[in-house]
């Protein structure tokens, strides 16, 4: 463990010189392989401080990296899991948490991108390919969710600079908690209505 993180920790700082490129090469590793805690984010309020005009690109490509590194692993795990043929729970508890995940799949992703660390992000991740998640669910929920996040956090570097990181280590919980509120608020409003305006 510790020669992957002096590995990580190596990597993440050649990856910073790189710009958008490195901002997109570690959020796809932070996603995937490796990991990369707080790198990420300081590096995106720091470009975002440097460029303001460029933070909503800074934003996609870490978006896009994050997005792009949880499906490899979400499909590595999905196919691994299939062609093995092997199950770690019994089939009623599979059945079961898969009935759960093809109701709120969308909604579980989408809180869990929002979520800052410590959360169990790629925990999930590869729960979710084990559990075979409907693949446009997770994409979509993937998608707002790290845009979302990644477009806070971009806004933040670009409105005051690297004062932002402080803010970010000091606030971005409970933040985080109030937007995920707010989503599975809107997320049951929203449902509900649908429902009650297909059974009319």
């Amino acid at each position: 463990m510790e020669f992957i993180k002096g590995v990580s920790e190596k990597l993440g700082k050649i990856l910073v010189a790189y710009g958008g490129p490195g901002l997109f090469a570690i959020s796809f590793l932070d996603s995937s392989f490796l990991s990369f805690p707080g790198i990420n984010d300081a590096l995106l309020i720091y470009l975002s401080s440097l460029h303001p005009y460029r933070a909503p690109l800074y934003a996609v490509l870490s978006a896009a990296g994050s997005v792009l590194g949880a499906f490899v692993m979400y499909w590595l795990v999905r196919s691994g899991r299939r062609l093995l043929g092997r199950e770690k729970f019994s089939p009623r508890k599979r059945e079961r948490a898969r009935a759960w995940l093809n109701r709120n799949g969308f909604l579980a992703v989408l809180v869990m991108s929002l979520l800052p660390p410590p959360a169990p992000f790629k925990l999930f991740i590869l729960s979710a390919g084990a559990l075979r998640l409907n693949v446009v669910h997770f994409v979509v929920g993937l998608i707002v969710g790290r845009l979302l996040r990644f477009g806070a956090v971009a806004y933040l570097g670009a409105r005051y600079g690297k004062q932002a990181e402080a803010y970010l280590r000091d606030n971005f919980g409970w933040v985080s908690l109030v937007i995920v509120g707010v989503v599975v608020l809107g997320y049951w409003v929203v449902r509900r209505y649908r429902s009650a305006f297909f059974s009319s």
